[in-house]
């Protein structure tokens, strides 16, 4: 078995996904994230962007972040799912086999992440 090396992440995204009725405790969820760790929260994206099915907000952090936003995120989130995923350069094995779930896994558009890969 090939083991990976953990020096190909260069940091991590978490996908908070929400709908209409959670879209404020999603913004107050990801605002919060970003004031208590300092993180980069990207828009609150009102339909489905990119490979993500659902609405959602995108936060992005470095590596020495992990433990302690991912342990905050999962005592906060409150029912709402979230995709959080490394970022190795290979966006479609980020999204897939590296990636993990709080909350229900959701089905990605996968062919939007190879039609990256093919330009």
């Amino acid at each position: 078995m090939e083991f990976q090396d953990i020096s190909l992440i260069n940091g991590y995204h978490a996908h908070v996904y929400f709908n209409e009725s959670t879209c404020k405790q999603a913004a107050v969820l990801c605002e919060e994230a970003g004031n208590l760790f300092s993180v980069q929260v990207g828009r609150v994206h009102r339909k489905p962007v990119g490979p993500h099915p659902s609405w959602s907000c995108q936060l992005a952090f470095d590596k020495n972040q992990y433990a302690d936003l991912i342990s905050w995120l999962a005592l906060n989130r409150k029912g709402l799912t979230i995709l959080i995923h490394p970022l190795t350069g290979d966006d479609l094995i980020d999204h897939t086999d590296y990636a993990s779930w709080m909350g229900e896994q959701q089905v990605l558009n996968l062919d939007f992440l190879r039609s990256l890969q093919k330009s």
